[in-house]
C-alpha cells in the first residue's frame, strides 16, 4: 500500500516515519508538512519524496498516515478520503464533533478504510487484557488515571499549541476511553466533571452496561507521579491493565496492519473513524460539563 505521511512534528518523526519506513507491506511514498524544510529533511532521512502540494501527494498514494493537530487533521482527512485514500488517523479525531462527523461521512461516502491510532489498543498485552475483560463482563466500576508530565518534564510535545489549548481531556482522554468503552460499554452520560490543578480534570461516567467509571487526566503531573493505570472491579474480582512491553513504533505498525486488513476485506476496524467520533462526542460532553462546573 503506497502510503503518504502528513505531518513533520515530533510524533511524525518518532513514531509514524519509522513505522511506515520499516513496514514490509507499506511503501513509504512521500511526506507533506506545513513546514516544507522539515518535510524535505524527513523525506531525505527515509529515502522518499517531499511534496509541496498536499493534493499531489493524495493523488499519488493509496493511504495517508496523519500526524497533525486535530483541527488540521480533520479537514485533511476529509480531503484525503474524497481523493480515495485510506486513513490512518491520530487521536483525537477532530477538535469538535462537527469536524469529526465530516471525517466519518467522507470516509463512508468514499468507501475508504479508517483506523484511529489509539496506542494502547495496538499494544499486545493491553489489547489482550481488554479482550479478556470484555468477554468476562460483570464489571461494577472502573478507575482510570492517565497522568502525563508533558508540561512539567522534558517532553518534545511541551511546545504543542493544541495540547496547551485543549489540555489532558483531549490528549490523554482518548486513551482512557479507548480502554473503558469496549469493556464497560458506551458512555450513557458524563455524570460529573471537575477541574484539578492546572489542566487536570476528574470525570465520572455512567456506562450503558450499568457500571460507572472515574477518570483522572493530566498533562501537568509531577514527573515522579506520571503514569497510566486502569483498575476494574466486579464479579470476577479486581484486575489492572498490564503495562505494555513495546513502544509506539511497533504499535503503529499494527495499526497499519489493521488498516491494510480493513481495506482488503471491507470490514471496519473497532478503532475506525466512527469510534474516533464517539470518543470526540464524549470529550465534548465532558468539556461542556466542565464549563458548567
Amino acid at each position: 500500500m503506497r502510503t503518504g505521511l502528513l505531518g513533520t512534528g515530533p510524533w511524525a518523526e518518532t513514531a509514524h516515519a519509522p513505522a511506515l519506513g520499516a513496514h514490509p507491506e507499506v511503501e513509504f511514498a512521500g511526506v507533506w508538512g506545513r513546514r516544507p524544510e522539515a518535510a524535505g529533511a524527513l523525506a531525505e532521512r527515509y529515502g522518499t519524496r517531499a511534496y509541496e502540494d498536499v493534493d499531489a501527494l493524495l493523488a499519488d498514494v493509496d493511504a495517508v498516515a496523519i500526524a497533525l493537530p486535530p483541527s488540521v487533521q480533520a479537514p485533511l482527512a476529509v480531503r484525503a478520503a474524497r481523493a480515495g485514500c485510506h486513513l490512518l488517523l491520530d487521536k483525537p479525531l477532530a477538535a469538535d464533533v462537527a469536524e469529526g462527523r465530516e471525517v466519518v461521512r467522507a470516509a463512508a461516502e468514499a468507501g475508504v478504510a479508517s483506523v484511529v491510532f489509539l496506542t494502547t489498543r495496538f499494544q499486545p498485552e493491553p489489547a489482550a487484557w481488554i479482550t479478556e475483560q470484555t468477554a468476562a463482563g460483570g464489571w461494577f466500576t472502573a478507575r482510570a488515571e492517565w497522568l502525563g508530565a508533558v508540561f512539567t518534564g522534558d517532553s518534545p510535545f511541551a511546545a504543542s499549541p493544541w495540547r496547551r489549548e485543549k489540555g489532558a481531556l483531549w490528549d490523554v482522554g482518548p486513551h482512557a476511553l479507548s480502554v473503558l468503552l469496549p469493556v464497560l460499554g458506551d458512555v450513557e452520560r458524563v455524570a460529573a466533571a471537575a477541574r484539578g490543578p492546572h489542566d487536570t480534570v476528574h470525570l465520572v461516567l455512567r456506562h450503558t452496561g450499568g457500571a460507572t467509571s472515574t477518570l483522572t487526566l493530566s498533562l501537568t503531573a509531577p514527573p515522579a507521579a506520571a503514569g497510566a493505570a486502569v483498575e476494574l472491579r466486579g464479579e470476577a474480582g479486581t484486575t489492572v491493565l498490564p503495562l505494555p512491553s513495546e513502544g509506539p513504533v511497533p504499535a503503529l505498525a499494527r495499526a497499519a496492519d489493521a488498516l491494510l486488513a480493513s481495506a482488503r476485506t471491507g470490514r471496519p476496524h473497532p478503532c475506525d473513524a466512527a469510534f474516533g467520533l464517539r470518543v470526540t462526542e464524549i470529550l465534548a460532553a465532558a468539556e461542556a460539563r466542565l464549563a458548567d462546573a
